[in-house]
């Protein structure tokens, strides 16, 4: 991106702080003391007035939680403390169907952020956030109509408790790490989603997720599930301001893609860089269906998080794009994994990392073809740029290729921006900024162009801030 001068840093500074860096001055209607144990897992689930299945599911994870170790084999995770975190803060006693139903000081936060005006233009429908809890959720009327359901998941356990239970936890077991374990124990908030068969969204759902203090947790739970022939584009949003003492950020996400169905989850994470962020994302990808994922990862201290796709039909499909910037004292731990466990299925991983003012990027993946899976086809494509001599970029591919019918490829690259590319363009005219723009946008290009326009002209402006506030280019 071009450089920017100390007054452009100033004024960059300055929009990204009214837009995302601010607190919402609410007093939570409740929220459970610091620390987790049995009592504070059972005061979740009693004021969420929860069956007693899902209060189940919470004890049994909250023993698999304390009977793992914190992960050594990534990024140093010593400084997290789960006793001094707090697990559940609800900000509001009731959820709202409108924006004017939502609290003020609520409905300013999501203002600034520009979510109700995104909703208006570009989306089928919005669940909204805070801390521990959905605030706001409204789906379009036509989409109603059709059967689709999207709403907080807290209200889904009680309007649709079936459902919910026939598939929550199954793709994502709380023994599958601690993370995971910890999030099916404490989990609150999220969205459940629900696409009728045959039944095709022209505009995407989002889900907007905003953290708000220090020393505190949030941990959604995400549930898609999109029935035969039907189609869907789920868009993540996350935030938060900034403090001096980290907070976890731990959701979970599962997504059903059943028969000849598709389904496309894009996440833009612009977190503040006092958060420790460590999500669990899985799909089921079923006969002739297919699984996008879509990432575009800013700020944080401590990202991991490796969307996974599970190919359990014929024909499935999956691709994994991924963009991670680690600019400053960051760790981005970012990959995919996929599984191919039926014939003839299909998978694209292309990760993108940029690493700057000591930044760490790492990308950690796993591809398996099984025995068995006749005619699959895989490609793996990791590309690093790395800024300056302090930064580091690390790439850890663990590739199973069980099947000799299978085709798989794996492509790795790393570089710096060249002085030559800079120079020939500038010959042409065109100012040595503007040239080191053109240069890492095309660098960035497989990846951005997959996010929606709207999405894509913000996450840019993300960009720009990310590299123009530690002087990354130039």
């Amino acid at each position: 991106m071009p450089r920017l001068n100390e007054n452009e840093v100033e004024d960059v500074r300055k929009v990204n702080e009214i837009k995302y860096d601010f607190v919402t001055n609410v007093k939570p209607a409740y929220q459970t003391e610091k620390g987790l144990n049995r009592k504070v897992v059972e005061e979740i689930s009693t004021e969420k007035k929860e069956p007693e299945w899902m209060r189940n599911i919470r004890l049994k994870a909250l023993e698999i939680f304390l009977s793992k170790p914190v992960p050594t084999w990534g990024p140093d995770l010593s400084e997290l403390n789960f006793d001094e975190l707090t697990y559940y803060i609800k900000p509001e006693d009731r959820k709202a169907s409108s924006w004017e139903e939502v609290p003020k000081e609520i409905k300013e936060t999501f203002d600034k952020l520009g979510v109700p005006e995104m909703e208006r233009k570009y989306l089928s429908g919005t669940v909204a956030q805070l801390q521990s809890e959905g605030v706001y959720s409204r789906l379009k009327k036509q989409w109603e109509d059709k059967g689709v359901i999207f709403m907080d998941m807290d209200s889904a356990v009680q309007r649709y408790p079936d459902i919910v239970r026939e598939h929550f936890g199954k793709i994502v077991p709380p023994s599958d790490n601690k993370f995971a374990a910890l999030n099916t124990a404490v989990w609150s908030g999220g969205s459940f989603l629900y696409v009728p068969r045959g039944v095709h969204l022209d505009l995407p759902v989002q889900a907007y997720f905003r953290m708000n203090g220090a020393l505190e947790g949030q941990f959604e739970r995400t549930l898609i599930i999109a029935e035969p022939g039907a189609s869907v584009h789920y868009i993540e949003g996350c935030t938060a301001p900034t403090y001096s003492q980290y907070s976890l950020h731990a959701a979970i996400v599962e997504v059903y893609v059943k028969e000849g169905a598709k389904v496309r989850y894009t996440s833009v994470q612009n977190w503040s860089d006092n958060i420790i962020n460590g999500p669990t994302k899985r799909a089921w990808v079923e006969e002739n269906a297919r699984m996008e994922w879509v990432q575009g990862s800013l700020g944080s201290k401590i990202t991991m998080t490796y969307p996974s796709s599970i190919l359990r039909g014929e024909y499935a499909s999956t691709s994994n794009l991924n963009v991670a910037l680690a600019i400053g004292p960051v760790w981005k731990d970012n990959g995919a994994k996929v599984v191919h466990a039926a014939p003839n299925t299909s998978s694209k991983v292309v990760a993108k990392s940029i690493s700057g003012k000591g930044g760490m990027s790492v990308y950690r993946g796993q591809l398996r073809i099984n025995s068995g899976a006749y005619n699959s086809k895989a490609s793996v494509q990791c590309d690093a740029l790395i800024l300056d001599d302090v930064s580091k970029s690390n790439t850890y591919p663990h590739n199973e290729v069980l099947e000799q019918s299978a085709a798989f490829s794996h492509e790795a690259s790393v570089g710096k921006i060249s002085e030559e590319q800079v120079d020939y363009l500038m010959s042409r005219g065109i100012r040595e900024e503007d040239a080191r723009s053109l240069i890492v946008l095309g660098f960035l290009d497989d990846v951005l162009k997959e996010i929606p326009l709207e999405y894509s002209i913000e996450f840019n402006k993300l960009i720009k801030l990310e590299m123009g506030k530690y002087g990354a280019v130039g």
